[in-house]
């Protein structure tokens, strides 16, 4: 692969991610001070953003959008891809900011890349490596630094927070390594749009678009308009498209600048208060990307 590709690859992972951030900042604020319901904006979300994908590669490449579900292992991936994928990322990440914060609830995914350590051991029945041990070993005091402040007595965070964020990271390891065969063979477009449109669609039961709660005021319009196309179709299309370049691992890796990104925004825009402990737990799993991105 030469150096160019290596870079586009990495650029690509750093936008989305970045871009991934602010969606997670303006999420909190339309589930927390425009009380939007969880499930209607996951569902919206996903269905305006697959479609909106769709299009841009029908667009753009002008082929046959069912292209992907010719041979039955591609279409079981792409079904898989988009519950477990796809919907489970999405939803858990929104919950576990519903029941915390943008910040918090995005530090929790990023367990993410120890997730993945531990299904690469499985996969290759090999041990991890000892750097990666001491990854996982901050990994979890990163966590308990987060959750309890140092003290067992009670958590800082609610169990109904740590359950949606701790199931947010194992959503985005899946959906992190299992369509990179996927992309590779078609497009990243192609591949999460179905996988957005798919997952809003059978989400529609539970998400009922057509019932909305809430305050929907200019703000929230702009903020809503934001995840569809910065946090969600541009960013889910780079992240993704990063894979054509680069390991899973390693766009896992990049990714680390979501929970900076979300961090920063979430005290500057939403004024949230990052104690100390929540700074010496975000640091902790911050430095196990940091550790494993040195590691080939």
């Amino acid at each position: 692969m030469s150096q160019s590709s290596r870079r586009q690859g990495i650029l690509l992972a750093l936008t989305g991610a970045i871009f991934w951030g602010g969606s997670g900042v303006a999420g909190q604020y339309l589930l927390q001070d425009c009380a939007f319901t969880t499930e209607w904006l996951v569902g919206v979300r996903m269905l305006v953003s697959g479609a909106l994908l769709l299009l841009f590669d029908f667009i753009f490449y002008r082929q046959n959008l069912l292209t992907v579900f010719r041979t039955r292992r591609d279409a079981l991936e792409v079904i898989a891809f988009a519950i477990f994928g796809m919907l489970g990322v999405q939803y858990t990440y929104f919950a576990a900011i519903k029941y915390s914060n943008a910040a918090t609830g995005t530090v929790l995914q990023y367990l993410m890349p120890i997730v993945i350590v531990f299904y690469t051991a499985l996969r290759t029945k090999k041990w991890p490596k000892s750097v990666e041990i001491l990854c996982v070993l901050l990994a979890v005091l990163g966590t308990f630094l987060l959750v309890t402040h140092g003290s067992l007595a009670a958590l800082a965070i609610s169990p109904t927070a740590l359950f949606w964020g701790l199931l947010s990271a194992f959503a985005a390891a899946f959906y992190t390594v299992q369509p990179k065969r996927l992309i590779c063979h078609w497009r990243p477009t192609l591949v999460t749009g179905w996988g957005m449109l798919l997952g809003g669609l059978l989400f529609v039961p539970i998400s009922r678009p057509w019932i909305f709660t809430g305050q929907m005021d200019m703000t929230a319009l702009l903020l809503f308009a934001y995840i569809i196309l910065f946090g969600t179709v541009i960013a889910f299309g780079c992240y993704l498209g990063s894979l054509q370049y680069i390991q899973p691992a390693e766009t896992s890796i990049l990714g680390s600048a979501e929970p900076l990104a979300a961090i920063l925004l979430s005290v500057v825009l939403l004024h949230i208060t990052f104690g100390l402990y929540d700074l010496l737990g975000t640091i902790c799993i911050l430095a196990t990307v940091i550790i494993l991105a040195r590691q080939k």
